[in-house]
């Protein structure tokens, strides 16, 4: 059987939707390495005590998305999570105003690059219960808790975000 492709039942389960949940797990850990290391950089601020809450509601989503590829027998893909890992590492080579330390630039770009991966996630979560017909794996996957666990998320970034945009914008 080819990679990312498994079975439901007697229903194989479409490669596209395989190769969707791998790019969406990808995602999962690269938002958690991102947050782990914004987590770090503001471990003396609300950020970092907010981050806290939001790595581990984002590693049980991650486990959430695991399950589910479970169920539906999707493997997940080694390669491209080490792509999507190498990839998150070059993001951290960007200009913030500083040569050497963390700037409130920082915060603000990190804020707004997991406020993303929120939203994807969320999109993920619609999207799968969408097909719930067609997936009777997922019928007893409470989707409706994880969209509303990502849209609480999407609220704490937010507000997160726009401090850190009062905060580093104006300061030139």
């Amino acid at each position: 059987m080819p990679r990312g492709v498994g079975k439901i039942g007697t229903v194989t389960a479409p490669k596209l939707l395989g190769i969707y949940l791998n790019d969406h797990l990808a995602g999962a850990d690269a938002a958690l390495s991102l947050a782990r290391r914004s987590a770090a950089s503001n471990a003396r601020n609300a950020v970092g005590r907010a981050l806290k809450v939001l790595i581990a509601e984002v590693e049980e989503d991650r486990a959430a998305l695991e399950s589910i590829m479970d169920r539906l027998a999707v493997r997940p893909d080694p390669l491209k999570r080490g792509a999507v890992r190498v990839a998150e590492r070059f993001g951290r080579l960007k200009l913030n105003g500083r040569l050497t330390s963390y700037s409130p630039l920082s915060r603000l770009l990190e804020l707004e690059a997991l406020c993303l991966g929120v939203e994807g996630k969320a999109a993920l979560w619609r999207s799968l219960q969408e097909v719930v017909p067609k997936l009777p794996a997922l019928a007893e996957v409470d989707l409706d808790e994880l969209i509303a666990r990502a849209e609480g998320q999407r609220k704490t970034l937010e507000d997160l975000r726009l401090d850190a945009a009062k905060r580093a914008l104006p300061s030139d």
